[in-house]
């Protein structure tokens, strides 16, 4: 008997057994970060969407991703099927033959569940104003004071930032950009922190400074308690929400809720001039090009899909995306969906629930 049938029967076994593996854990690296990147770069263009939409005055919708299901079912089959006739009793025709059939069916079915942003949680996300202790422990976790006061407070004890919303248009203050810079080296010096009291079911966010770490942060201590209004005696005051303070021991703050956020990057909208001649898109500041009252964030525009974007999306038959290399404006884009995550309860919420069974 030739060694040809011996060797079919082996590479039919191997083939069998291959076919037998199951998907297994191999798939959830794969899979979880294959999810977590699409789901990634799909919130980010969600959001800029809508920022772009708010230029054109139409109404943004936002989607959340609530489930991924994801089931795989692999099926093999192999057969396998010989004859061997010995060659010294077989006739000069007569060979050995084999036969063998493979067989195998992959199917990927996921299963995504989407919900709009309706209701109270539209409320809760976009339209209610963003709470003061969580600006302040934003700060306190080690994000610039400048930057983050600036992009989510519209006025500390009476003193307004500046805006460049179109809508709503505000010159600055030098007063707070006074402030905020102060702000954030007391920061850097560790002499900056926020603390939650609780007084029974309730609770009160209090900011703390501490003195006597050295004589510049003394000097930039006493400059914002002067220019807030504060008791120069007292480091510890209450963190409350509203417009201008009441007592001496208390920092107000009137920050943005995620709407008026994005109405503010929606300045830094490059709005394709043939739109802004036809009235379709709201203009820019006149003065907005100065560097007191630059856009928070820049969007530029173009016929053609960007080659080199770290955000891009279409709309209007035009492309609208953030320039990969331009890192304030991806350091502002982040920062903003950072805030999206909080803005419902002050807190990172629960992600969306990823089910991938495997085997």
């Amino acid at each position: 008997m030739r060694f040809r049938f011996g060797f079919t029967l082996l590479l039919g076994a191997v083939l069998a057994l291959s076919g037998c593996q199951t998907i297994g854990v191999g798939s959830v690296t794969r899979d979880r970060l294959g999810y977590a990147t699409v789901i990634g770069e799909s919130w980010k263009e969600q959001m800029l969407l809508n920022i772009v939409k708010l230029r054109y005055l139409d109404t943004p919708v936002f989607v959340d991703v609530s489930s991924i299901i994801s089931s795989y079912t692999l099926q093999s089959q192999v057969d396998i099927a010989a004859q061997a006739y010995p060659y010294s009793l077989a006739s000069a025709s007569a060979q050995s033959n084999h036969r063998i059939g493979l067989s195998g069916t992959y199917t990927d079915r996921p299963t995504i569940s989407y919900v709009p942003l309706t209701g109270e949680r539209l409320v809760n996300s976009l339209l209610r104003p963003i709470p003061p202790a969580t600006v302040f422990a934003l700060i306190g976790g080690g994000g610039r004071a400048d930057f983050i006061l600036r992009s989510a407070v519209k006025a500390i004890n009476g003193i307004h930032n500046t805006s460049t919303s179109p809508s709503r248009p505000r010159r600055d203050d030098s007063r707070f950009v006074q402030v905020a810079e102060a702000l954030g080296r007391i920061e850097e010096a560790g002499a900056l922190g926020v603390r939650i009291e609780r007084a029974g079911e309730r609770t009160r966010p209090l900011v703390l400074f501490r003195r006597g770490v050295d004589d510049a942060v003394d000097q930039d201590i006493a400059l914002v308690k002067e220019m807030l209004g504060l008791d120069p005696k007292v480091d510890t005051f209450r963190l409350t929400f509203g417009v201008a303070r009441e007592n001496p021991d208390e920092i107000v703050l009137l920050t943005h809720s995620m709407q008026s956020m994005m109405g503010e990057m929606s300045a830094g909208v490059d709005i394709p001039e043939q739109d802004l001649l036809d009235r379709r898109a709201t203009s820019r500041r006149a003065d907005s090009a100065s560097s007191s009252n630059a856009p928070l964030m820049n969007v530029r525009s173009g016929n053609e899909r960007p080659a080199d974007a770290f955000a891009a999306v279409q709309y209007r038959d035009h492309w609208f995306w953030i320039d990969d290399r331009d890192l304030v404006s991806k350091r502002m884009f982040r920062f903003l969906l950072t805030f999206s995550s909080m803005a419902e309860s002050g807190t990172l919420p629960q992600g969306p629930l990823l089910t991938i069974p495997a085997g």
